[in-house]
């Protein structure tokens, strides 16, 4: 029997109230289950708005540690429901720590753990240091009822070697949540195209489907404000923009990959049969000679 999968990807704006933006991204889960995915994947910290845009101390009170988190409570309960997994986005508190991580919700509603991201940011609009500390779990892939997700966060999708380390460790797709838009410090600065690009290139290079979600709209976090641009997509093993939306689009976008056929192209690629391992020290190295 093929094995086949189907994603969806979420794209939306949210607000300041963290359980009218859970009961929102609720009602877009369940319309994605009713459209058959299987596992259903939301923006970056879709709790609230993304606060990241300038240093204020007064964020710190929205984290929570990750097992009783309302959001990770309440799509828990959605995935046990509808029978589907849930990549969660949260902002995570562990004692004195925090983190920017995710909580891969398996169907039946089980917690499978926490990936904390390993890539964070610092830059105006994206001043995610002050908040967040680097991921200590390593790049995750999580074993589900439907298949073997890797799932990155946002920064960590402009690199190629999380997407590879999550290949490696068995992935059938990769899934990145995130949170980008306007420049505050150019407004002349858009994003879009190259961030879709990198990660098609990603799903070229690893013969994989590449899933992202990112969140629309304005939010009036500063006096400036960021506008959030949209254009979550889902690419097939090619690069291929097989579904996507534009800047402002609000909905869900669902496709169905067969992973028999997948695992086969993958492999007849020769893409992992020819790496050699023996000559990329330097991609372990911060300053190779």
């Amino acid at each position: 029997m093929t094995r086949t999968l189907t994603v969806a990807a979420i794209q939306t704006s949210y607000g300041d109230d963290m359980a009218a933006n859970i009961k929102k991204t609720e009602a877009f889960v369940r319309e994605a289950a009713a459209k058959g995915a299987q596992v259903i994947l939301p923006s970056e910290l879709f709790q609230g708005p993304y606060f990241c845009v300038s240093q204020e101390e007064k964020w710190f009170a929205t984290a929570y540690e990750w097992r009783s988190h309302p959001a990770v409570i309440a799509m828990a309960e959605l995935a046990r429901e509808l029978n589907v997994a849930i990549p969660v986005s949260i902002y995570e508190r562990e004692g004195p720590h925090y983190f920017n991580s995710l909580v891969m919700i398996d169907a039946g509603g089980e917690a499978l753990g926490v990936y904390r991201k390993s890539h964070i940011p610092d830059g105006p609009g994206y001043q995610e240091k002050y908040y967040f500390r680097p991921g200590d779990t390593g790049f995750k892939v999580w074993d589900t009822k439907f298949a073997k997700i890797g799932v990155g966060i946002c920064w960590d999708q402009w690199y190629p070697e999380t997407a590879r380390s999550m290949m490696l460790m068995g992935a059938e797709i990769l899934m990145y949540p995130t949170a980008i838009g306007s420049e505050p410090h150019d407004t002349s600065l858009d994003t879009a195209a190259p961030w879709q690009r990198a990660m098609q290139g990603h799903a070229v290079s690893n013969v994989v489907p590449v899933v992202a979600s990112n969140r629309i709209g304005h939010e009036q976090v500063t006096e400036a404000g960021q506008t959030f641009y949209g254009h979550s997509f889902i690419a097939n093993h090619r690069g291929d923009l097989v579904e996507q939306f534009g800047a402002t689009d609000e909905g869900v976008l669902v496709h169905t990959f067969d992973l028999d056929y997948l695992n086969t192209h993958r492999a007849a690629w020769g893409f992992f049969r020819d790496r050699r391992t023996d000559l990329y020290g330097a991609l372990a190295s911060g300053r190779p000679a």
